[in-house]
């Protein structure tokens, strides 16, 4: 689980609103992606200087400024004060430790948010970090690389001339926020299938590798589970429509996301149930293979115990034994033996016990 958990001893004994950047690096330089449009135009434009990104803001378009990169602390200062952003939400952007959560500053909006990719070759789950700041006409995004997340949000924006281009920036920021949600789709559908694989493989031939296997899937569902639970409370304080920010066309495309979440995390809860009953069906299973060696020690031990006693009293040394001095003593002992065995494993078998 330490994989799953950011640690930040560079901020120990620093002050609040210190910028300081928490996480992985991915660039050596940040990247940065300026898209404004309206109805009828669309611009975007790319470049490493924060400063001409500030002079291609339109207040009478909808501006989103997308950061890539985030180890570049001079970048996300600079933002912050064309902006006037509070210290600690610059802190929050650069800390990628932290848990979904939406802060209402008096000028903005602050959101963060977890998204998550499935490592096929590596078969786990990694986590970054993306942020919101919504101000005035324009959505800044911070993400700690660009893993295609917003692709399908970019596309939209330049050939649609759908919702996206005819409403506000609340909107572009459900689109955004719709994304995110969207990718955990994906994660919950490969958790669905390595969970089927390991189901098949228990019913069919349980091992002992299928225990780490149940172990690892349950831990990266209680990470899943922990990523999803918060997003349920930042997507429901936008639903509420408490901030005026929002218009009501897009709290109604929010409150079918907020749909979406739930129906995620009962996925989630089923899968939950599901590997808690396979490990439970994992357990009898070796209890039964147990059970079943047992089983047949206990007959062959049962089935020696008149053998082992005649063997006994015909072993002893006295010398007056009549049977010891029969020509066919050892023969007929066999025999005895032979039909006492016979009897026994019919006896068994009768009463169903092999």
């Amino acid at each position: 689980m330490s994989r799953y958990i950011v640690n930040n001893p560079k901020k120990v004994g620093s002050a609040p609103g210190t910028l300081v950047h928490i996480g992985s690096r991915f660039k050596e330089n940040s990247e940065i992606t300026f898209i404004k449009y309206d109805k009828e135009t669309e611009e975007t434009f790319h470049t490493n200087d924060i400063d001409k990104c500030f002079s291609y803001i339109d207040n009478k378009k909808i501006n989103w400024l997308n950061i890539e990169g985030l180890q570049d602390v001079s970048i996300i200062e600079r933002i912050g004060k064309e902006f006037n952003l509070h210290p600690l939400l610059l802190e929050d952007i650069l800390n990628t430790g932290q848990r979904a959560k939406i802060d209402d500053y008096d000028d903005c909006i602050f959101i963060v948010l977890k998204v998550l990719t499935y490592n096929k070759n590596l078969k786990k789950i990694k986590s970054e970090q993306v942020s919101f700041v919504f101000v005035n006409n324009c959505i800044i995004s911070f993400q700690e690389r660009d893993i295609g997340v917003f692709d399908n949000v970019k596309n939209r924006i330049k050939v649609s001339n759908g919702n996206i281009r005819k409403l506000g920036a609340d909107y572009l920021l459900y689109g955004l926020i719709d994304a995110v949600v969207d990718s955990y789709f994906v994660i919950l559908e490969n958790f669905g299938n390595k969970i089927d694989s390991v189901e098949d493989a228990l019913i069919n031939n349980p091992q002992k590798g299928i225990l780490k296997s149940i172990h690892n899937l349950k831990r990266e569902m209680l990470f899943l589970r922990n990523s999803i639970w918060p997003l349920r409370e930042v997507v429901s304080i936008l639903v509420r429509g408490d901030n005026s920010r929002f218009s009501e066309n897009t709290i109604v495309y929010l409150r079918d996301v907020y749909d979406h979440i739930i129906q995620i995390i009962d996925t989630v809860e089923v899968y939950r149930d599901m590997l808690s009953g396979m490990l439970d069906t994992y357990l009898s299973s070796i209890s039964n293979k147990t059970n079943d060696v047992m089983k047949v020690l206990t007959i062959i031990s049962t089935i020696f115990i008149p053998i082992t006693f005649l063997a006994g009293v015909y072993g002893m040394n006295f010398k007056y034994i009549p049977e010891l001095e029969m020509p066919y003593g050892y023969g007929l002992f066999w025999v005895i033996v032979i039909i006492i065995t016979l009897l026994m494993i019919r006896y068994f078998k009768k009463k169903t016990w092999i």
